[in-house]
């Protein structure tokens, strides 16, 4: 592993780097604060009235030119960027879908009902981005704008056992799903059309990657557990150096081998996830980053040379260049696209292959048109929430639910030394230190500004809170939840904010939030508490009931094993000492919400 670099401050590559594409590509303006790069408004769109669908994808930096290269004409309308293998955030996605793409000057998007406008977001596999994007897309979706969501998970190295509820991941053939989708939205397709193809081409899609080294970021200290031996590569390496299937000491051949026969052999129960019966396939060679332009070439060579010898396969395009990275990667992915029909009556997917583009990162030269245009307009006014939320007229005590907020968030605080040690045994540590910090970030804003009494102002006020102060995937899923809460509450109508209509919206909150993750009561995550919570307040309206069946709940996941989450990653028998932190820390909420404490076999009132 080299750790040499020449920059050794992340931000500042990531910033640079984003800002180079407007040199290269004149069509291009970037955010820096939103790390966004976006397609320039052009003079003759500003004043037609044509409905184009947006197309959005993103995620950690570090895999260019995806995908803040792939931004042009043809291509993606904007990319949004997270720091070095780490997802963008909620806000960043939301301001990129609501102001910095086209259709959103005129609301040309915003409850339309036919084909045209709307926005496509195209995000990989990954918690984080699944989350955040989520998170972005909801707050779009309430605030009027059409957008659709399309997840790829194309990669094959981590079979079904091993991927669990989490899935395949998304590795390189993500670009071939935007290069598709994209000259569909160039050619005037709607929403609902651009978003049914791009989950086709992901639906038909296998990877697999290998690398001879584990990488670097660039200011981080040097690595010394869990790298490679001496002539060892990893088949199945992820794009962010996560594990593959298997190490092993062997030549190109037979390396090459063993990755197709990953995607391609239907035996193999637990990676069979695509069967290639097209007359037309695809071929996708992807450097990692930091293979050179003359072994790429032989490599591209054995691969083409293995799949017609042994698979009687010969790819009707053949792609072969740096699509998607992780950073100076010293390996490779394959990819393969099963060719089907679109059933749009119009062009294949061959055909929108070849569709002319005009982006960096693909093999599409920038115009002379486009240099001569001298374009400098950008877009640089602000995504707005929409201003002071009004009156709902959806009522509550505010005294008394100003004092059972209170409570809980409390309980939370006082509970972090617990959730921490749990969290020591069976994650990194942090949940119980990120759960205190959203809690008191609360309390200090109910210090200034009490609760209304209005359900819908009052959560619309505390919502931006747990955005900004809640990192990491138990921050993005309760922005989500609450996202989603907010929602809900306002579908609810005029009158008491009862534990009935709660019920009701919570319950709502939940279906949401199911969307954006697999996880669910026994899969040893915050769900455990959250659900019962949520079953048994709408059965019974009591709330001190509600906390209790939360609080069992919570317990009985010591012994639990994991589904979702680094526990799964981390391994061992941590989780047979201690109960999830999350779902603890949840349940202490509850148990504060209601004013109870547990004692002994029993409880006991605050």
């Amino acid at each position: 592993m080299s750790t040499k670099h020449f920059f050794s401050d992340p931000s500042h590559l990531v910033t640079s780097a984003l800002t180079s594409l407007t040199l290269t590509n004149p069509s291009l303006a970037v955010d820096l604060p939103n790390k966004i790069i976006y397609r320039r408004p052009s003079p003759s769109s500003q004043h037609s009235h044509r409905q184009i669908t947006s197309i959005i994808s993103g995620g950690g930096s570090g895999h260019e030119p995806s995908f803040s290269g792939l931004v042009g004409e043809g291509l993606l309308s904007a990319a949004v960027a997270g720091t070095i293998f780490a997802s963008p955030s909620a806000e960043q996605v939301r301001t990129a879908i609501m102001g910095r793409v086209d259709d959103n000057d005129n609301n040309n998007n915003r409850d339309n009902k036919d084909g045209g406008g709307g926005v496509l977001v195209t995000v990989m596999n990954y918690t984080g981005d699944v989350l955040n994007f989520g998170m972005g897309v909801e707050k779009a979706r309430a605030a009027g704008v059409r957008v659709e969501m399309v997840v790829v998970g194309d990669d094959v190295g981590v079979g079904r056992r091993k991927a669990g509820k989490v899935g395949r991941r998304g590795i390189a053939g993500t670009v071939l799903v935007h290069k598709i989708s994209g000259a569909l939205a160039a050619m005037g397709y709607g929403l609902s059309d651009v978003a049914r193809v791009a989950r086709l081409v992901a639906q038909n899609l296998v990877s697999v990657g290998a690398s001879l080294e584990h990488v670097h970021v660039p200011g981080r200290g040097k690595q010394e557990e869990g790298l490679l031996g001496d002539g060892e590569v990893e088949i199945g390496m992820g794009i962010h150096n996560e594990a593959g299937s298997s190490r092993e000491v062997v030549g190109l051949p037979e390396l090459v081998g063993k990755m197709l026969k990953q995607m391609l052999d239907q035996e193999d129960e637990d990676r069979a996830f695509l069967r290639v019966n097209s007359n037309e396939v695809v071929l996708l060679v992807n450097n990692l980053g930091g293979v050179s332009v003359l072994e790429m070439g032989g490599i591209l060579t054995e691969v083409v040379t293995q799949l017609e010898k042994t698979w009687n396969i010969r790819p009707v395009r053949i792609l072969s260049g740096t699509y998607m990275t992780s950073l100076n990667g010293l390996g490779f992915s394959i990819t393969l696209l099963n060719v089907v029909n679109t059933d749009l009556g119009g062009p294949s997917m061959v055909e929108l292959l070849d569709y002319p583009c005009e982006a960096v990162g693909w093999s599409a030269p920038i115009t002379k048109r486009t240099w001569e245009e001298k374009n400098t307009a950008t877009r640089e006014q602000d995504a707005s929430n929409g201003g002071e939320v009004l009156p709902s007229g959806l009522k509550m005590d505010a005294s008394a639910a100003q004092e059972a907020l209170t409570r809980g968030l409390q309980s939370v605080v006082a509970a972090e030394p617990d959730i921490t040690r749990y969290d020591t045994v069976v994650g990194d540590g942090d949940c119980g230190i990120g759960l205190k910090r959203g809690a008191e970030a609360i309390l200090k804003h109910l210090q200034s500004h009490p609760l209304s009494g209005d359900a819908v102002v009052d959560l619309a006020r505390i919502v931006p809170i747990v955005e900004r102060e809640m990192d990491g995937t138990s921050g993005a899923l309760y922005a989500i939840f609450l996202n989603a809460l907010l929602a809900a509450l306002r579908s609810q109508g005029q009158g008491e904010a009862s534990a009935k209509v709660w019920a009701s919206a919570l319950k709502q909150s939940c279906d949401t939030l199911s969307r954006y993750t697999p996880a669910r009561p026994g899969d040893r995550t915050l769900v455990d508490a959250l659900y019962p919570f949520v079953d048994v307040l709408g059965q019974t309206g009591d709330v001190g009931q509600a906390a209790e069946a939360a609080q069992n709940a919570a317990e009985g996941t010591k012994g639990m094993k994991a589904s979702l989450g680094r526990t799964v990653y981390i391994g061992g028998s941590g989780f047979e000492q201690v109960p999830d932190p999350g779902a603890c820390g949840l349940a202490a909420f509850f148990l504060g919400l209601a004013g109870i404490k547990k004692v002994d076999e029993g409880w006991e009132k605050l």
